[in-house]
């Protein structure tokens, strides 16, 4: 039997260990829907015991951008969860993020902009309006979920920094501190984590801060206090616990392209007609479903940014 230790395991490995780990939650989560029809329960009705979950965000106005389609069962979208910085088992970030302090929050604003800062989050925040906004969610292993999120336009909180001409991405930065993150005590990736997107990405009107979901504050094993959600991307680009937001005028190196560049590249835009090198992306299932469904382009969202890529090759900028 061969045994590796932590630092022996590359990135390219870790996705198999997704879909093993997918598989088992995929029995669990279907043997628990047919048990509750069985018995004449909704799921959405079943109690909720995540305490990170219980507090109001106060007003929010519901977004017209939101999908109609039927959202994911809220205990699966707070139990089911890629955060690597506290674990790569998808079940351990609930149990792991339990105590993580998210209070104070600082987020530094730096690079090409008019208003470099460090703002608490609450400022941050304060001058906007909160929306929910119900997106599809897919990840890169064919699993998707359909969440509310409740969060602000990135594009609304980049125009109050003022980014001058030579701005050209927004790379954002998640929080480095091994203590209360046990995932970062393995070099599984390089840390802290890196996103970025192009500028003309961030200030599309799809694109969010998160601060909360399903009308409550953030859990924190889906990313709290601050993520970056954008519905037509692969999950791994929504960076989580954001502490650093920084406009480049050169592409950020990000975290899983420089990990695994044959696997995951910069744009990470969902297109079905692209497989990843090791498994076919043209199909998906929907957490909590037994059927898969075919993968729609840009994750259903081509109506709205397939322009943004006019003249790609899709195939050598994936």
């Amino acid at each position: 039997m061969l045994i590796k230790r932590p630092d022996d395991i590359k990135p390219s490995e870790i996705t198999d260990e997704k879909i093993h780990l997918h598989r088992r939650r995929f029995l669990k989560t279907s043997a628990h829907t047919t048990l509750a029809a069985v018995a004449g329960i909704h799921l959405t009705d079943l109690p909720l015991k995540d305490a990170a979950a219980a507090v109001s965000l106060g007003k929010i106005t519901s977004s017209p951008l939101s999908t109609d389609e039927k959202t994911t069962v809220f205990k699966d979208v707070i139990s089911y969860n890629n955060f690597y910085e506290f674990s790569t088992d998808k079940e351990a970030p609930a149990r792991l993020a339990k105590n993580f302090r998210t209070s104070p929050w600082t987020v530094s604003v730096e690079g090409e902009i008019n208003k470099p800062a460090q703002y608490q989050l609450e400022d941050l925040l304060k001058p906007h309006q909160l929306e929910e906004r119900i997106y599809r969610f897919r990840c890169v292993e064919a699993w998707s979920m359909v969440i509310p999120w409740v969060g602000i336009p990135l594009r609304d909180v980049i125009k109050r920094f003022e980014p001058n001409s030579r701005a050209k991405f927004v790379e954002f930065t998640t929080l480095y501190d091994p203590e209360q993150m046990p995932g970062q005590r393995r070099r599984t990736l390089n840390w802290p984590y890196v996103e970025g997107l192009r500028m003309d990405e961030a200030m599309h009107p799809l694109a969010i801060l998160a601060v909360g979901l399903y009308g409550q504050v953030l859990p924190n094993q889906n990313g709290a206090p601050l993520r970056l959600v954008v519905p037509w991307k692969y999950g791994f680009k929504s960076i989580k616990s954001i502490v650093k937001i920084r406009f480049a005028e050169t592409q950020p190196q990000t975290t899983w392209a420089l990990a695994g560049p044959g696997e995951y590249g910069f744009y990470a835009n969902v297109n079905p007609q692209v497989d990843h090198p090791r498994w076919s992306q043209s199909r998906e299932r929907r957490i909590g479903e037994f059927f898969k469904r075919d993968t729609l382009m840009l994750n259903g969202y081509a109506e709205q940014v397939a322009h943004l890529y006019q003249g790609m090759d899709p195939k050598t900028l994936f």
